[in-house]
């Protein structure tokens, strides 16, 4: 006797961001009291996971490197959309939040990813393989544009506080937004072999894994990533009244606002990194962590800055001495990492020490 076949509209994918529009639709506007908070965040979650899921579909029907775009720059958007919302809620941190969410979303993805990706992939198999060319030009775009947006504001003299005058912001900007795309050009068309998976034998093709999904599977998973990045976008604005009332109950400093928004953000990535870890493709997991860094500074200081002419208030972009230091110690060890093309279970742990010592001094400065 034969089983029919279920529908894929009837998918959890696909259930969990259409329950989390309507939840959105639900809480939108109102005053949550705390079951409906509790409601709209086990909704966020349940829609991240979906976004991941229709994220890769998208992705193996495409093929890397574009897959590993196609979450980044979903991320991105999710980032930039809540950076902007809670800025023009205005608050006493808000002109530093866009700052502390970028540097947190810098150090999670170069710390964080790419480390508990190397610790997945060697404990699994000893030693991890990937492209020292395209990460080492992946990883000198990132501490470019890391530099630019975050660091050199600290230091310039045109303002008084770490911030941008209106004609080095447009510079930072559009330096950003070209370095961005020579990177992208350079990923997807001229030298797309540099960003492949690879093994001792050399570069893994598309025919050594399960073929593609059809065209049709594809276009649906990506009207659902449509549908699912709203309703992160709109869930997170919900919750994020809850997350600094938290922040501030712990007596954590505001700069865990932007860690906290960055952490929820960067959830899908993480997951699909360590995903690909755990299959031995551990170059996919570094195309994920370092092009997420390099999308969240890249097109977010960008985005920020236009929405600042239209804000009251001043943008602070420059890193404090602390920072500084850590953003420095990472791209340093992260070259160490990149540079021999295979990594051990000890890179991973040194890379998650880092983001551990991050997260500790960003709530205990």
């Amino acid at each position: 006797m034969s089983v029919a076949k279920r529908s894929p509209l009837l998918s959890w994918t696909v259930i969990a961001p259409v329950v989390g529009i309507l939840v959105l639709a639900l809480t939108w506007g109102r005053d949550s009291g705390a079951v409906l908070v509790t409601i709209a965040a086990v909704a966020l979650m349940a829609t991240v996971l979906a976004a991941v899921h229709h994220a890769e579909v998208v992705a193996h029907r495409v093929g890397e490197p574009y897959g590993s775009l196609v979450l980044a720059v979903a991320v991105t958007v999710i980032e930039v959309a809540l950076i902007v919302t809670v800025m023009a809620s205005g608050g006493h941190d808000a002109e530093t939040l866009a700052r502390d969410t970028v540097f947190a979303a810098v150090m999670i993805t170069t710390n964080g990813i790419v480390g508990i990706a190397l610790l997945v992939g060697a404990l699994k198999y000893g030693t991890v393989l990937f492209n020292s060319e395209g990460s080492g030009a992946a990883l000198a775009t990132v501490a470019t544009l890391a530099t630019l947006g975050l660091v050199l504001p600290s230091f310039t003299t045109s303002e008084a506080g770490p911030e941008y005058s209106t004609s080095q912001l447009v510079f930072a900007a559009l330096a950003s937004i070209v370095l961005y795309g020579l990177f992208v050009f350079t990923q997807t068309v001229r030298h797309r072999d540099f960003f492949l998976p690879i093994t001792e034998s050399g570069v893994v093709t598309e025919e050594t894994h399960a073929d593609p999904p059809s065209g049709k599977t594809a276009l649906l998973s990506l009207g659902m990533l449509m549908v699912a990045l709203v309703g992160v976008v709109g869930l997170a604005k919900v919750e994020s009244p809850a997350i600094k009332a938290g922040v501030d109950a712990a007596g954590f400093p505001a700069s865990s606002v932007g860690v906290a928004i960055a952490l929820l953000v960067l959830l899908p990535e993480s997951i699909a990194a360590i995903r690909a870890a755990s299959r031995d493709r551990m170059q996919t997991s570094i195309n994920l962590g370092y092009g997420s860094a390099m999308a969240s500074i890249g097109l977010t200081i960008p985005a920020i800055a236009i929405a600042s002419f239209f804000m009251d208030g001043p943008l602070l972009l420059g890193l404090g001495s602390t920072q500084i230091v850590l953003l420095g110690l990472t791209l340093v060890v992260s070259v160490l990492t990149v540079v021999p093309g295979r990594a051990t279970r000890l890179q991973g742990g040194v890379h998650l020490v880092l983001l551990a010592a991050y997260l500790f001094l960003a709530i205990n400065p």
